[in-house]
């Protein structure tokens, strides 16, 4: 069952640049569906599944954003930076985990408590560099102890669970849920083309591996699986995020109001027929802003027709995303079916 893979992955830790657990539970997922495993030097994962000289390329980003330790002060409090995009009051006094050299440390996120702050303060959004890390610690020596040092990749603490209906909620859904997408379509479909499942590193902080395996394998087309805001609870609108939970996968028409991406429409065009052909539900979005895998591949080399295909999930880069377990099987079952067909280019 879905729900499962995504447990695995959503409580694993892989903060951009630090995958490796990630491609652990992939290999093991997909030994015996795929021919064969490549890793190139940047340490995005191939799994190659063999066919026609038409080559197919989709591409998932296994890493979540985290944090990283910049300083260790005489008390033992630890500074540090973000590694990809933070909202910053969506991490004061969360449980994180620290990745050190004698394995893993628990710590949470600090900061000067509201009851001693001034009426100013309180009004203010709270600043990375206003937050700290304890993890027990009252010295310096007692940290390096721990094995924690400059450099050390932090991770949230926090479990994928169920909520009401057929959503699920936890950390780094954004995006193993694009990586359970690709793992199951490549067990599951049944296609006349080569097609390169392409587990890509440090995507929050660049589309970095994206754009290297991109230029290595050279593809013919392209597909990032990723998740996208839907616009339907208090906050946001329709009007500012078409999709909806529920509703099925999300064709990205435009990311950053193209200039990001514009997907090549041969593509959404071929993807819209699979899912018509088979009753399969989907959406269409146009966005202001964001970007995926696909912007990047697509400016590789001569141009890669490129698009996006992405899962709603409600609370992005933050320790409680959210989705919706129908949406995820959709995607899957468009995938596969649209892979049994070459698209018209």
């Amino acid at each position: 069952m879905v729900y499962e893979l995504l447990k695995k992955l959503s409580d694993a830790h892989g903060v951009s640049g630090y995958e490796d657990n990630i491609k652990d539970i992939i290999r093991k997922e997909l030994a015996g569906h795929v021919d064969e495993f490549r890793e190139d030097a940047l340490g995005n994962l191939i799994a190659v599944k063999k066919g026609s000289d038409f080559k197919v390329m989709i591409a998932s980003h296994m890493d979540e954003i985290g944090l990283m330790v910049q300083y260790i002060d005489e008390k033992g409090f630890i500074k540090f930076v973000g590694i990809g995009g933070w909202y910053n009051p969506t991490l004061h006094t969360q449980r994180v985990v620290l990745h050190g050299t004698k394995g893993p440390v628990p710590g949470i996120v600090g900061a000067k408590p509201p009851h001693i702050m001034t009426a100013e303060e309180r009004k203010k959004e709270i600043k990375m560099e206003d937050m700290f890390i304890d993890v027990g610690a009252t010295t310096a020596e007692e940290v390096a102890a721990l094995g924690i040092e400059i450099g050390t990749p932090v991770t949230i603490e926090q479990e994928l669970i169920k909520l009401a209906g057929n959503r699920i909620t936890g950390k780094a859904l954004d995006n193993r849920v694009g990586v359970a997408v690709l793992i199951e379509v490549l067990k599951q479909m049944n296609t006349p083309m080569t097609v390169f499942g392409v587990f890509t590193v440090q995507e929050e902080v660049g589309l970095k591996g994206a754009k290297v395996s991109a230029f290595a394998l050279n593809p013919d087309i392209a597909i990032a699986t990723d998740v996208t805001i839907p616009g339907d609870h208090p906050g946001v609108t329709r009007k500012d995020a078409s999709p909806e939970m529920g509703k099925g996968p999300v064709l990205v028409l435009a990311s950053a109001a193209g200039r990001g991406l514009l997907a090549d429409r041969r593509l959404t065009a071929w993807l819209r027929a699979a899912g018509d052909k088979a009753k399969i539900p989907y959406q269409l979005e146009v966005g202001e802003g964001g970007n995926t895998d696909a912007t990047i591949i697509n400016l590789v080399r001569e141009g890669i027709p490129s698009i996006p295909f992405s899962v709603p999930a409600r609370y992005i880069h933050s320790p409680v995303e959210t989705v919706d377990l129908t949406d995820v099987t959709h995607s899957i079952s468009l995938l596969v079916e649209a892979l049994k067909k070459k698209p018209k280019l």
